[in-house]
């Protein structure tokens, strides 16, 4: 389906899965989903965060780099092929082998003719219980970044940086009318029961603020599923991908254990009429805002 010229309305396509150890396999079943989400009307698809492999940063083993994969490369490849057959545009979260000793979690952004219009490296890396990923990956050195496809003016943040309203903002600040964030999130079990209902209404919450302080689209890309594939308990990833308008309203929102795919219309003239009416871009205080360049302000 292709977005017709005088439309302003486009499809979205969150690609929800649960992940196996074999990275093979998890590439062709994304593969299919997409394929599926490219022929029920999506015409941008995103998948989930480093979705070719179980959330392998729950420990910190040198075999994981195995996983890692140049861009361009054998990812990049198979989802070009399916963006200039369906006319969609992709976004792929991979591990990237940048060089010997240099990886990155990044995100290739295809465009709907099967071009790759660039990457987006993530920006901030996290180092918590189970989510060691600065043993991975290298601080992301390309900045926040907007692309012009053919259907939208699209964003793309990652996972951590979701909570962080700098990158959000600098990344609308070039037109993007659409901030997409593929993620790897979930509750560790045993504090599921005392904090899992707020530690997932912050995450839902924070990125709706995204939306309204942008007035943009924000569309997040969540996995399912218990993952252990360092032993112990594990992450239970709660799913939950969702598709915020531009006053932080859920437009739409996945289930929290199934695979799926979830297809999402947004009308791009909102963008215009909300950030028309509620003017945050206009009065902000550039003048003001030095400070945050510091990292604190004494």
């Amino acid at each position: 389906m292709k977005r017709a010229a005088s439309s302003a309305t486009v499809v979205l396509g969150l690609v929800q899965t649960r992940c196996s150890p074999n990275p093979d396999a998890n590439l062709k079943k994304t593969l299919r989903a997409a394929e599926r989400a490219a022929r029920d009307g999506a015409q941008i698809i995103c998948m989930q965060e480093l979705f070719r492999s179980q959330y392998f940063c729950q420990s910190a083993d040198h075999k994981y780099f195995r996983l890692a994969e140049t861009i361009p490369g054998p990812s990049t490849d198979a989802f070009q092929k399916l963006a200039k057959k369906h006319e969609v545009v992709i976004v792929a979260s991979l591990f990237e082998k940048r060089a010997a000793g240099v990886y990155h979690n990044t995100a290739a952004i295809i465009d709907a003719g099967g071009s790759l219009l660039g990457i987006y490296r993530k920006m901030h890396i996290p180092d918590d219980p189970l989510y060691y990923e600065k043993f991975y990956f290298t601080p992301g050195d390309l900045g926040f970044k907007a692309w012009q496809t053919r259907h939208a003016k699209i964003g793309v943040l990652i996972c951590w940086d979701q909570w962080y309203p700098e990158g959000a903002r600098l990344t609308a600040l070039q037109g993007a009318e659409i901030l997409f964030y593929p993620t790897a999130i979930g509750w560790h079990p045993k504090e599921k029961k005392k904090y899992g209902a707020n530690q997932q209404g912050a995450w839902e919450l924070i990125q709706r603020s995204h939306a309204v302080a942008n007035g943009c689209y924000v569309a997040v890309i969540n996995r399912v599923g218990l993952e252990r594939p360092a032993g112990g308990d594990g992450i239970e990833f709660w799913g939950q991908s969702f598709v915020a308008g531009t006053s932080g309203q859920i437009l739409a929102k996945a289930s929290v254990d199934n695979e799926e795919n979830l297809l999402v219309p947004v009308d791009l003239t909102n963008v215009d009429v909300t950030r028309t009416h509620w003017p945050f871009l206009r009065d902000r205080r550039i003048d003001a805002y030095g400070g945050l360049t510091q990292r604190l302000m004494d």
